[in-house]
């Protein structure tokens, strides 16, 4: 599956949430310019990835490396912007980029799992 990635401002970040006993996701929101109407773009961390967006502080640019995720539940269908890696915005950075935080070791595109729990609704 192909992945992507966007830049932004932080415009919203949410407390991580317990789905089950064994999956939990925390949600986070860019701002994204586009002519007169910005979009508001909802993205979305698993696991142990929930923590990647706490170095960021809202209105800080962003930018998130991410992979779409769709499935069926109860004849309804979700679509998911599953965010693997949050960095600083490139444009944002006045000079020299930013070092990487030494305690997190961003994944890779091959770290991300081929399924989530099947009874989940998302």
């Amino acid at each position: 599956m192909p992945s992507f990635e966007i830049e932004g401002k932080l415009l919203r970040k949410f407390d991580a949430e317990s789905k089950s006993a064994s999956f939990q996701a925390r949600e986070f929101v860019l701002e994204i310019p586009d002519g007169n109407y910005p979009q508001f773009i909802k993205f979305q961390l698993t696991q142990d990835r929930c923590a990647a967006i706490d170095p960021y502080k809202e209105g800080e640019q962003v930018k998130v490396h991410f992979d779409l995720r769709g499935r069926e539940w109860q004849g309804k269908y979700f679509t998911n912007l599953n965010a693997w890696r949050v960095e600083k915005a490139a444009a944002a950075s006045s000079s020299a980029p930013a070092a990487a935080d030494p305690d997190y070791d961003f994944p890779s595109a091959s770290d991300e799992p081929a399924h989530v729990n099947e009874d989940l609704p998302f």
